[in-house]
């Protein structure tokens, strides 16, 4: 059984930057991507990036040049940097499988809200 448990959310000013993490236990394929999500009030879930086995990633428009996708494969981690935040990034973000690949059981997910 697999658990995904995210961290590192709060608040923050337009501008700032915040790094989450998603720690990993149990078993996810190896040749599985792993990537980050978010769901803003009243929206439905999106995809923000995704970080293959080889390091190769990839990124919504929305966010791509302000947040960078990283993975520990060692530690069984995931993180997220989000610079130059913007208020349309509030949202609850969660780590889970690549946009393509089966999803296993959805964390609680970590607040990032972004308000002056």
């Amino acid at each position: 059984q697999v658990r995904l448990v995210e961290s590192g959310g709060g608040l923050v000013q337009p501008g700032g930057s915040l790094r989450l993490s998603c720690a990993a236990s149990g078993s996810i394929p190896s040749i599985y991507a792993m990537g980050w999500y978010r769901q803003a009030p009243g929206k439905q879930r999106e995809w923000v990036a995704d970080i293959y086995r080889g390091g190769i990633t990839d990124y919504a428009g929305s966010v791509k040049g302000r947040f960078s996708i990283s993975r520990d494969n060692a530690k069984n981690m995931l993180y997220l940097q989000m610079n130059s935040l913007k208020l349309e990034d509030t949202a609850v973000y969660y780590c889970n499988t690549g946009l393509h690949f089966t999803k296993v059981n959805w964390g609680q997910g970590t607040q990032v809200t972004v308000s002056s």
